[in-house]
Order: structure tokens, then C-alpha cells, then sequence
């Protein structure tokens, strides 16, 4: 006969061994998701916020570069007064950074 007989190995031996070769697998992911996802999920949400609460009078900056004086919010845009007399429209989702926020206006009594 050609075929050799293949005998059936023990079960309980290799169920610890596969699971402790999945562990550095989970060590990577852990470490992983500490250092690089939950950071950058963080600084996603503080701009995301930033961008909600923009308001006329911020000085912003974009994505482009462009600086300037915020003085129309509408829905999804802004006019940006880049110059004396020039107002550019610009998307809400471009905006970088705010540079300066305007001092809410007190209240007179």
C-alpha cells in the first residue's frame, strides 16, 4: 500500500500554544491604539468643536493659509475679510486654526 496511516495528534497541547501566539498580535494593537488612534480621535473632536463655535469678529487661519477676520457665519461657509474691503468665501471645514476669539459683549445694566 502507497498511503501511509496519519495518526491524529493530541488536542489539548495546541490550544494554549495558538492563543499565546496571538498575544504580542493584541500587545501590538493595544499599544497601537494608545499611542496613535485614541490621540488623534481626541485632537479630531477639540477641532471639530473649535470649527462649531467659530463666530464673527475670530481671527481665523485656513488650511491654505489664509488669514483673516471672520464676517459672516453662515451654515456651511464664511465670508473671511482678508484685507480692507476684501471678503473671500471660505468652507467651514477648512479652517486650521483660530487665532484670536472675540471677548463676548457684556451686558449693560
Amino acid at each position: 500500500m502507497f498511503v501511509t496511516p496519519a495518526y491524529a495528534q493530541a488536542a489539548g497541547a495546541g490550544g494554549t500554544a495558538a492563543f499565546a501566539q496571538f498575544i504580542p498580535l493584541i500587545l501590538i494593537f493595544l499599544i497601537m491604539y494608545f499611542l496613535m488612534i485614541r490621540p488623534q480621535q481626541k485632537r479630531a473632536k477639540q477641532h471639530r468643536e473649535l470649527v462649531a463655535n467659530v463666530k464673527k469678529g475670530d481671527t481665523i487661519i485656513t488650511s491654505g493659509g489664509i488669514l483673516g477676520k471672520v464676517a459672516t457665519v453662515r451654515d456651511d461657509e464664511l465670508e473671511v475679510e482678508i484685507a480692507q474691503g476684501v471678503r473671500v468665501r471660505v468652507v467651514r471645514s477648512t479652517i486650521a486654526q483660530v487665532v484670536s476669539k472675540t471677548a463676548p459683549v457684556a451686558a449693560n445694566n
